[in-house]
């Protein structure tokens, strides 16, 4: 007969071998939250840390929408240069920290040994009519094909510009390790699209991959795909850190504290990536996207090192003049602790070490 001790003693065990079990599955947490959650309201709908945002009248909204389905007719004047890039390099490169401009807010960042991307796009529509989408201006700066091993993707939101997923669908065909990190209710999104390695964190949580820690952290948008989805998902911004180097993400956000806030607990950062475009007309945009001088100013609050402009001169979803934000976001760096060097306008295709 088995004394009752010592089915004490295994039961123990048990218990302790599961709970081991489950702290190896789940991504490891930090010992203290060094963000807050996202806050929710009464619907359970996500909302920014201010709470709602304006994206002005229909006075504005109305007449900019309407401009949209002119992009045909749109010049190409001001786009952004392009660079011929077969990823020859990138595909043998292990220990050179670099970043390369695909295009929009697709940025492919090599570092700590791990191959990652931001918010990747290759479609020429980002539109779930992509006969009315806005054009795209200039093709990616490298094929799918040419891109290395792609070890993880961070996706900030779902807007179509920015959760792509004709492009998630080929980057999970090309490599089945690739791991997905979105934000929170953005899983369910992907995984209906046959793509399961996905991670949704929320603002605060991290995880750790080969020796890298991904952060999901605070910005200041918004999310809807349809017509009765607006702030069901949740928007982010990232941050990559390894043992050699620190990239900050800010994805889509307009400009808030959040950036001071970020800075503080997880810089300096060797290099950040902010957006400069879509900003006009301000009374639209200003709350949820930055102008050049604001991104500066949140590359500043991170604490970077570096800063690449992004989010701008490759698809129409604006007002302003396609040559205007880069040359607007160096002026307001050359008068900085960034300076000419340090702020960043690469061509598109263009890599860069770090």
């Amino acid at each position: 007969m088995i004394k009752k001790p010592s089915h004490h003693i295994f039961a123990l065990g048990f218990i302790l071998a599961i709970a081991t079990l489950q702290v190896k599955s789940q991504p490891e947490a930090v010992s203290e939250l060094l963000f807050d959650s996202a806050p929710t309201d009464k619907q359970g709908r996500f909302t920014n840390y201010q709470a709602d945002l304006s994206h002005g009248s229909l006075a504005v909204r109305v007449p900019f929408f309407l401009r949209r389905f002119g992009t045909m007719f749109r010049s190409d004047a001001g786009a952004p240069e392009q660079v011929a890039n077969d990823g020859r390099f990138l595909r043998s490169n292990t220990t050179i920290p670099t970043a390369t401009w695909i295009g929009h807010a697709t940025l492919l960042v090599q570092m700590d040994g791990v191959n990652f991307l931001t918010d990747p796009i290759w479609s020429q529509t980002p539109s779930p009519v992509p006969l009315i989408g806005p054009s795209r201006w200039v093709d990616p700066g490298l094929a799918l094909e040419d891109l290395p091993a792609i070890d993880f993707v961070v996706i900030s939101h779902n807007h179509y510009d920015h959760l792509d997923l004709p492009t998630l669908r080929k980057l999970a065909t090309l490599n089945s390790e690739t791991v997905f990190f979105v934000p929170q209710g953005n899983g369910k999104l992907l995984r209906d699209n046959g793509i399961d390695q996905v991670e949704e964190l929320n603002w605060g949580d991290t995880a750790n991959y080969k020796g890298t820690t991904v952060h999901c952290l605070p910005t200041q948008h918004w999310s809807k795909r349809s017509l009765t989805d607006t702030r069901k998902a949740l928007w982010s911004s990232w941050a990559v850190t390894g043992t050699e180097r620190r990239f900050y993400f800010a994805g889509d956000t307009g400009y808030f504290d959040g950036f001071k806030e970020i800075g503080a607990k997880l810089g300096p950062f060797d290099l950040a990536a902010v957006p400069v475009g879509a900003y006009e007309p301000s009374a639209m945009m200003k709350a949820s996207h930055m102008n050049p001088e604001e991104a500066v100013q949140a590359a500043l609050d991170v604490q970077a090192n570096s800063a690449v402009a992004m989010h701008f001169g490759t698809f129409d979803l604006s007002d302003e003049p396609l040559s205007e934000p880069p040359l607007r976001f160096k002026a307001a760096a050359k008068e900085t602790t960034l300076g000419a060097t340090n702020s960043w306008v690469l061509d598109i295709g263009e890599t860069r070490e770090f």
